[in-house]
């Protein structure tokens, strides 16, 4: 295997339509909600550079995408797929640490944020500094929430005015945030020292 992860661009467009049909499988075989996708939706992603995608030769590994919301205030990724094939050897986290690599460089000032019924993008997100937030910290977009449309689980979601469902939410501070926290610390550690 020589598995390569990058962002994904226009070159990768050929893969959307295998995307998708990854994206029914997951949903088919979790028994689990997971919003669907269109090819024409994962293709504009990867010709605006808001993807990441994995390969083995030329071979779909995996994928994951980024979007901003509410003027860029945050930024989700979601659509992570790893084939089944490839699943059980850390693909998924690592695909996961250059999206997330990817929203914080492309998006400086955004909070990253996802949902998910997985426990182990649960446990990735959690060792990239995500943390467990209630629904009501994340975006008030309604273009996040329409994604969900296509969920089993979506009547859920609705009946509880969007502020909560079966997925756990998580959120990472921006960038900026995560730096103006860092320096906090450093101040701290001085005048300590004091």
């Amino acid at each position: 295997m020589d598995i390569k992860i990058s962002v994904a661009s226009a070159v990768h467009v050929s893969y959307a339509d295998e995307i998708c049909q990854q994206y029914a499988v997951s949903a088919r075989d979790r028994g689990t909600g997971i919003a669907t996708r269109t090819p024409e939706y994962v293709a504009t992603k990867m010709e605006n550079g808001d993807a990441v995608i994995a390969l083995d030769g030329k071979t779909l590994v995996g994928f994951c995408y980024i979007e901003g919301f509410e003027d860029k205030k945050y930024v989700s990724n979601s659509g992570l797929i790893v084939v089944p094939e490839y699943r059980g050897q850390g693909i998924a986290l690592l695909i996961k640490k250059q999206v997330f690599s990817l929203a914080r460089e492309n998006y400086p000032k955004s909070k990253v944020f996802g949902i998910t019924t997985s426990s182990a993008v649960m446990k990735i997100n959690s060792s990239l500094g995500y943390i467990p937030v209630t629904y009501s910290e994340l975006t008030r977009d309604e273009a996040f929430w329409k994604g969900c449309a296509s969920c089993s689980n979506y009547e859920i979601l609705k009946s509880k005015e969007y502020k909560m469902c079966m997925c756990t939410a998580m959120l990472a501070p921006s960038k900026e945030e995560m730096s103006l926290d860092l320096t906090d610390q450093i101040i701290e550690s001085e005048y300590e020292k004091k």
